[in-house]
This record gives C-alpha cells, structure tokens and sequence, in this order.
C-alpha cells in the first residue's frame, strides 16, 4: 500500500477496472427483488455542471447502496438530445446539429466516467437517434389511432423581425431572445395530444404517490385545476350567444359587467364599423405581444368595445369589455364580471368605476358595494337576486344552475385548467411527426413498416416562419402509403417533452430492434422506484410522463399505470447566494474540482454540505475539509496495513476502549443506513462515517502495542470502509483491496449492526439548575432515582450551586437529564 493517496491513479484504475468487469451491467433476474434508480437524462451540451455532479451523485449513492443490500439494481443513463440549442449551433456554426450533438455526447460521456458514476451504459439511449425515435413516432401513430393525436388552428409566437416562428423558451419578456422585437401572435395549424381526456385519473391518481413531495403534488392539481360550477349563456343585444363557465352561478345578479379574451373572435365583430374599432384592435395588438405570464402579473388594463350583453335570470343590459386577464385558451376565453365577490373583479371595476353589487350577505354586519375595501368571496346568504334572496350560497348555487338548465341557459360542467399538450414545432432538431398529406386521401399515417422518418442530415434555415424542413424537397415530397400518388410530409417536429415522456421505458429494453420495448421486460422493472430531479420539471415533464404511462397501460404496453414510485427534487448549487451561471460569472467546472481533489472529494462534499432537497452554498474550504477527510482514512489505513495484514475482523473487547470503539463501529452503520435508507439525509450519513474515522484514531492514540485490539480494528476498518463506499467508490475499492479483498467492494453486502452492541454501559446527563446547565455528569446507565439524586446532591460543583437555596421539584428524564428547581 502506497503511503501517499494518489487520487488520480487509482480513479482512473478502479473505472477501468468496473468496465472490465462489466460491474455496472444488469440483466433482468425474476428471482430477485429490483430497484430502478433513475435521474432525469440531461441535454448534451457539452459540458457537466455542478447541478449535474449533485444529481447524479445522490443517484449513485442510492443505486449502489441498493445493490449492497441485495437488489438487483438498474441504474442508466441517456441524452435528452433533440432540441433548440443544437439547431442555433447549426445556425451559428455551419455544422449539422446532428454532429454537434454527437460531439457532445462523447465529451460528456467521458465526464460523467470521471465521476465513477455506476451506470450500465449498454442501455444508453440517445433521443435523437434514429433507433430511438423510430419508436416515438410509432409511440404517435399509436395515439393518433387511439383519437388521442389531432390537428387543430392554434396561436404561436411571431417575430414580425425574424419573420419566424418562437417557442415559448425563445420569448423573454414579451420579446424575441435574439432581436428582442416585441413578439406577436399567429394562427398556425398544430398538433395536440388529447391529454384533456386523462385530466381525471392524472388528478386522482396523485393519492398513489405519497413518496412525492407534497409541493409537487400540489402544483399539479393546480396545473389541472378542476373546478365545479355551470356554463351559462349570456346574449349579446344583437343575439350572439356569451357562454361563461363559473364555479359561482349564485352571484350571477352581482354581475356588472362582462370580459371578453382579446383574442376572441367575437370581439373583431362587435366592433367591426364603429367607433371602438381601431383603439380595441390596437389594445388587442398590445396585449397579443404578452405572454400568458405576463399577462396574468401586470397591472389589469381593458377596454369596453361599445355592446351590451343581457342577463338571462335578471334581464340587466351589461357592458362587454375586453381585458389583459382572461385568456383565449382557459374557459370559453370570456367572464361573468362580479366584483363584489371576487378579487380580481372588484380590483377591475374599482380602477374603471364599474358598479359594485353586493348580492351574498356575511352573517352580521351588511356589506355595502361602495364602501368595500375588498371583495367578499365567501359563504353567505343571497341578496339583491330575486326569487333566490334568503337562500344560503350553496343551496342557491344547486337552484339556480337546475333553473339555467330547465330554461336552456345553462348546465353543470366540470371544467379543468389544464389544456390539450400542443406538440408541433416548427424547428428541424425534432422527431419528425409521421403523417403525410396526399391532395386524394387527405392525412394519411406514415404505416409502421415504413418508420422511422429520417431527419435530413442538411436544411436551409431561412427566417420564413416555417419549418426549416420545408427547405429539403428530399425530405418534403414523398409517395402516399395509400394510393401511390403525389404526397408532402409534415414538416413539423415533435415537442422534446414527447422523446423524454416514456425514455424510462426505453432502457428497460433499450436495443429492442422490434419494439419500443418488451412488455415482460418493462413489467419486471417498471415503475421507476426513485426518480431524482429538479423541482422545475414538476409540471410539464413529470406530467407528461404520468399522460404517456397511462395511455400504453391503456394500450396494454405496460403493467405500470404510474412511472415513478417516489421522487427527490434536488436543491440548486449556489454560488455567493446566486445559482451559478456563465451570465453571472459564478460558475465552478466540476472537471478542475475533480482534477484539482479527485472525484471522490467532489461527490462527497456535494453530498455533505447540505440535505438534497435544499440549495448548496458552494464552499472551497468545504471541498479542502472534504479532501482533508479522505487523505485521514487513507493514512488510518495506511498506519494499520501492515499491522492487521494476516487478521481477521473480531468483535472481542477486552477493556472499556474496545466497548467504545465496538459501540461506534455498530453505531455508524445503523447511522449510515438509517439515513440513507429511510431519509436521504447524506450529510449526516457521512458525518457518521466522519465520527467513526476519529474514534478509530483516538483507538490508535490512546492504545500501547501490547493492549492494541487488532481484530477489533480490522473489523472498524472493514466496516468504514463498506459505509464508505456508495459516496466515495474510488477510495473504497482500493482500500477494500489494501485489506486482501480479491472482489471489489461494490460487491460485497451491506453491513448489518447490533443491537445489544449499542448499548451504553455508561450515559452522560445535563444537569441544571432552574433550567440552566450546570454540569455535565456520567452515571450508570438506568441508574434508579434515588441513587442518582443522591449521587447528583454529592456532585462537589452542584452542592456549591445549592448553598443557601431549597430545592423545590427534582426532574429526571432518564439517562439523559436532570434539572433541579430552587
């Protein structure tokens, strides 16, 4: 054994080492209990980043851990590789995106090695593959023959400079990211996934994760937002129907005025030949260069456009304004406004004098319209509404919402938020969608035989506001599957959340040539008994794989009606209190940290500085005390290598000191496993270690040669270095090595402590005096009351404290305090 740690020899060995003998690789074995351990796939941009390094860190940890238990363990890794920013660097480099992308991959492939990260890399997947999203577009196909795919007339962002059309990611604050022109709206038809249909069971079926957070879960119920209530039709003086949803028909002779969407078609021909004309179309110009986000933070602003609607129950003539706060695309794109009992109303028709008509009365005091401060939301009894006045707002909402139907105005509906998943893009670094259009047959599916489409290799990006796949006549023109005719492909390409909503299924069978993947084969591993990702992807990427994994259950492709049993969303590493940036100029490169430390050092500082669901302050001295830790295991091995050499590991003690080292040994790895198993609490699993390694030194230091308990220290050392080897691999199979070992660690099973082992012959109590702590004294364990009172009371420091004072209560909690109260 070298007396130096040489971390970046013996990194480097033990990777070479683990892929020699395919240490990493699982294959499916009926007869023993699995484990999927998944991190979300990162995009391949060329680099690592420390989010990255804490990512898979703690996955690693816990697929290691996991194995050493006795799981049979499948731990991949792939590339999220389709997407914008490989196509701005076609743009800007000249070079095809798909090499771009290949490049990249390679580069951090090696990185992620580096890391000695236990991925089976035989399963890796590349979205952008050809053999990969061969079976997204059947995935599709799929959906469009389940009615589940459909193309409909939808808004997308124009930039009236760029003559293009933006993703939603390419518009920041309204305008375009690259030549910041306010950003427009366009009508283009696009395809959708009728993920409105599985609103329900996405709802519902977010009780069977009680291994989510609860933050997550709540932010998808809000994001699907089903709500109770009744459409109602309202009519325009000149006969056009108004249909509002509202989750309150009882304030419906509280309303004062009515809001349409700019974008509602209706409003071009209310004010079509009027006054009103050219400032509505110039505020919907306006608002149509906002996002829906920005729409909903600014300050409310409208416009009323000259018409009236009527009141089906109360017969009211109302006035119809257009508003930046209602949406085209949530509801019917119009509201009922009553601004006595909902805030966001009330904040309207206060800043443009709408009147203010209370009709729900609290209990005591009365409400007046024009004295609120704020809107009255609550529960009440109806006032000001007719027939209805005097009943209680819920029975009144049943009533009203019978009347509505019986009279043709309305009827009970259960509307959600969430909307159809739009997944047409007008890019070239997609899945192309399978469909092609023939002038004789119309759509016409691309047949199965015939997949995949094949991206083009070259296109012209010109700023036409069109697919760049329109520029290949290769790719464009094509043969209809039905008659044989002239036909054109679809140029759009699929939305990146498509490809990353089912690759979890993909590696449980990643070189199936003659589907997706085998269903004995995904049943066996499915579903994902940890996933580990950011919180940002907790709506859209996390709901699409719950849509897709419902759709194959429904397809009988899979047994798994949820993809993933529990998730962790890891915290952010920080830098100076900022998430670390190029913009900011805080970036730290985890490959001069694990060049400068090794990787061991970096993996275990980011796992000890702080729990994984809370941000890291990155720290430099923290990654020194880190590699500090490492170098006192290596010399503590060193000291007793050649000491132990031809010993077996003993639990014999001979004196007090062996007790305690026999305590500490039996202690750390019910610490140790305690928290990595039931919390993922990694920081104190390692300050376990890290108090284990300073037992075994003071061991050393305070023994001679001849009391020296060398079995015991064999066994501390085998066991520390067991604990260690989930969050440092490196260093462990090295030491395990060291210590005549002919398998490498990862191998071996998890320790298992003793109980009895842990028990204290002796406890340490506080002793106090009114509260305050006084002294610190050791006793026999569960000593009884009467001698520990008389042992306290003789205590030389505590009788000195009581001179002259009475003791009023003696409380005891055993083995653990004492206060005394004078």
């Amino acid at each position: 054994m070298q007396e130096q740690y040489h971390f970046s020899q013996l990194e480097t060995k033990w990777q070479k080492d683990w892929e020699r003998q395919e240490l990493d690789q699982v294959a499916e074995d009926f007869e023993r209990e699995k484990y999927y351990l998944l991190e979300m796939f990162p995009y391949p941009s060329g680099h690592l980043h420390m989010g990255h390094v804490r990512n898979y860190s703690i996955g690693d940890v816990v697929a290691r851990f996991k194995k050493m238990e006795g799981y049979n363990v499948l731990h991949p890794m792939g590339w999220d590789s389709f997407g914008l920013p490989a196509e701005n660097a076609a743009i800007k480099n000249r070079v095809p995106a798909a090499l771009w992308t290949k490049d990249n991959i390679v580069n951090m492939k090696k990185q992620l090695k580096t890391m000695g990260l236990s991925y089976d890399w035989e399963r890796e997947v590349a979205t952008s593959d050809p053999d990969y999203y061969k079976w997204t577009q059947w995935l599709f196909l799929e959906f469009y023959k389940k009615g589940l795919a459909y193309k409909k007339k939808a808004a997308v962002n124009w930039c009236p400079s760029c003559a293009t059309v933006l993703a939603n990611e390419q518009v920041v604050e309204g305008a375009c990211e690259r030549c910041e022109t306010l950003v427009d709206k366009k009508d283009l038809e696009q395809w959708f996934f009728k993920i409105t249909d599985y609103a329900d069971r996405l709802l519902e079926d977010l009780q069977q994760l009680p291994g989510w957070p609860e933050k997550v879960k709540i932010m998808q119920e809000n994001w699907i937002g089903r709500s109770e209530g009744a459409e109602i039709c309202f009519k325009t003086e000149a006969g056009h129907d108004l249909k509002v949803f509202t989750t309150r028909p009882d304030t419906i002779f509280g309303v004062s005025y009515m809001v349409l969407a700019p974008e509602h078609p209706l409003v071009s021909e209310l004010v079509a030949d009027t006054e009103y004309e050219e400032p509505v179309h110039a505020f919907i110009k306006k608002v149509k260069s906002m996002t829906n986000i920005e729409r909903a933070e600014t300050e409310k602003e409208g416009l009323f456009i000259g018409a009236y609607a009527i009141n089906p129950l109360s017969g009211d003539k109302i006035p119809i304004w257009v508003a930046n706060y209602v949406l085209m695309d949530y509801g019917t794109g119009m509201v009922m406004g009553v601004p006595a009992h909902d805030q966001r109303d009330f904040e309207f028709a206060t800043k443009f004098q709408l009147p203010i008509k209370v009709v729900i009365q609290p209990d005591g005091d009365l409400l007046e319209g024009n004295k609120l401060t704020e809107a009255f939301p609550a529960e009440g009894r109806l006032v000001n509404s007719g027939r209805y006045d005097g009943l209680p707002n819920e029975q009144a909402i049943q009533k009203i919402t019978r009347d509505l139907e019986q009279k043709g105005l309305g009827e009970k509906q259960i509307q959600y938020r969430l909307r159809d998943w739009l997944i047409s893009r007008q890019r070239y670094w997609g899945t192309p969608i399978p469909i092609v259009y023939c002038e004789k047959c119309g759509v016409v599916p691309v047949p199965a035989k015939d997949l995949p489409v094949i991206l083009p290799i070259q296109v012209a990006f010109k700023p036409s506001g069109e697919s760049p796949l329109k520029t290949n006549g290769e790719f464009l023109n094509c043969t209809c599957p039905n008659c044989g005719g002239e036909a054109t492909r679809e140029t759009d390409t699929m939305d990146t959340f498509v490809d990353s909503s089912w690759y979890f299924l993909r590696y449980t069978d990643a070189k199936n040539a003659v589907a997706p993947f085998d269903r004995e084969k995904a049943d066996y591993w499915m579903n994902v008994d940890q996933y580990i990702g950011g919180v940002e992807h907790a709506i859209l990427h996390l709901m699409y794989a719950r849509f897709f994994t419902k759709v194959l259950f429904d397809l009988k492709l899979t047994s798994a009606q949820e993809p993933f049993q529990n998730l962790l969303t890891q915290g952010m590493v920080l830098k100076d209190g900022a998430k670390m940036s190029k913009s900011k100029g805080n970036v730290v490169s985890p490959e001069e940290i694990i060049e400068q430390y090794g990787a061991d050092t970096a993996r275990l500082f980011i796992l000890f500085a702080a729990p994984p669901e809370r941000d890291l302050e990155w720290n430099e001295k923290g990654v020194e005390g880190c590699f500090r830790f490492l170098n006192r295991v290596w010399r503590l091995s060193y000291y007793y290598h050649e000491k132990i050499k031809n010993i077996s590991p003993g639990e014999v003690t001979k004196n007090e000191l062996d007790k305690e080292l026999l305590r500490s040994i039996h202690g750390a790895i019910k610490k140790v496993t305690d928290d990595v198993r039931l919390r993922f609490n990694f920081n104190t699993a390692i300050s376990a270690i890290m108090e284990l390694i300073n037992t075994l030194q003071k061991y050393r230091d305070h023994t001679n040669v001849k009391s020296e308990n060398l079995p015991l220290v064999r066994f501390g050392l085998e066991n520390t270095v067991l604990l260690l080897a989930p969050f440092a691999p490196h260093i462990a199979d090295e030491l395990w090595s060291n210590l005549g070992k002919k398998t490498s660690v990862h191998l071996e099973a998890w320790p298992k402590y003793d109980e009895k082992a842990l028990e204290l012959a002796e406890v340490t109590m506080v002793v106090q005096i009114n509260g305050k702590v006084r002294e610190r004294l050791n006793f026999p364990k569960d000593l009884p009351e009467p001698q520990l009172k008389e042992l306290v009371l003789e205590t030389e420091k505590i009788k000195q404290l009581l001179q002259g004072k009475e003791i009023t209560k003696f409380i005891i909690v055993p083995n653990k305090l004492i206060n005394l109260v004078v």
